[in-house]
């Protein structure tokens, strides 16, 4: 995230995340208009809450063309905010310009199968966001209906840390902890639906609202290898693992005795060896083209 924001002509930077930009247009007046944001999406790559120093060449615009697919998937299901593909050649393929709405203060995660953290809090309590499971589940075991475990949306450099349902009303209300509730894991339902037809599961995935009015609106990014993890089906097998096609492969890295790095050292992860990062983007570029049927062009 050290690294200077484009200068964009037209827009006037915002905000930088772990791996994202935000711009707002500047209007006639030579103000950032207040009702639309241009969402660019880096090549960073993060991982246990830290951007790391390599990025993942063409990642941004994966990320970006593979959520504008979904979109188009779920459009019965929930309205998205997307207004315009046009954006500055600096940044095209990897930028979406979209309306600036007023975003829900909680990560909205569902998931169909255990693991990861949904995992650690199942083995410490049997229950995961207050959800009793079925004894005996073993990692990557398919859950008996997919459960809504949301999380804290925590400042950048801090952890998302897991709610109950009832941490959502009380932030935001019965009514709408509800819509939103239902919204997301109808969204994980029907990607697996999807999904699965491609030889791909979708073992959980997190997404983000926000509110036009009354109305509930899907925004960030949706199903993809960053907010989601995509398991190749012919590989799925309980109680391990997963091979995946998310940053997940990163994770390892990160955590096996090649990287020489201690997570709970507090230092920065160390820089991704050349082979990792190709491995990582053709996973990346394997899960968009297998999704979509579609050759990714960056």
């Amino acid at each position: 995230m050290s690294e200077t924001p484009l200068q964009l002509p037209g827009y006037a930077h915002v905000y930088s995340g772990k791996v994202r930009d935000l711009y707002a247009p500047v209007g006639t007046d030579g103000q950032p208009r207040e009702d639309q944001l241009l969402l660019v999406a880096s090549d960073r790559m993060s991982a246990y809450d830290f951007v790391l120093d390599t990025p993942i060449p063409d990642k941004g615009a994966v990320l970006t063309q593979m959520s504008l697919w979904w979109f188009d998937q779920l459009a019965d299901l929930v309205p998205h905010h997307v207004v315009s593909t046009d954006v500055p050649a600096a940044v095209a393929g990897r930028a979406v310009l979209v309306e600036r709405l007023e975003m829900l203060p909680v990560e909205c995660v569902a998931r169909a199968y255990l693991t990861g953290g949904g995992l650690g809090e199942y083995r410490a309590s049997g229950a995961v966001s207050g959800i009793e499971l079925p004894a005996g589940l073993v990692d990557g075991s398919p859950l008996p209906e997919p459960i809504f475990t949301p999380s804290t949306k925590a400042p950048v450099g801090e952890h998302d840390e897991p709610i109950p349902y009832s941490g959502v009303v009380a932030e935001i209300g019965e009514d709408l902890a509800s819509r939103v509730r239902d919204l997301t894991v109808r969204i994980l339902q029907r990607g697996n639906e999807i999904a699965t037809e491609r030889g791909i599961i979708l073992a959980d995935t997190k997404v983000e609202f926000g509110m036009r009015g009354d109305e509930i609106v899907l925004a960030d990014e949706v199903l993809t290898p960053d907010s989601s993890r995509f398991w190749p089906a012919d590989e799925w097998q309980p109680g391990r693992q997963q091979p995946s096609f998310d940053k997940q492969y990163v994770r390892d890295w990160l955590t096996s005795p090649a990287s020489g790095w201690d997570k709970t050292s507090g230092e920065a992860p160390p820089s991704l060896p050349e082979d990792v990062v190709a491995q990582t983007r053709a996973k990346y570029v394997e899960a968009y083209e297998r999704l979509t049927g579609q050759t990714f062009r960056s």
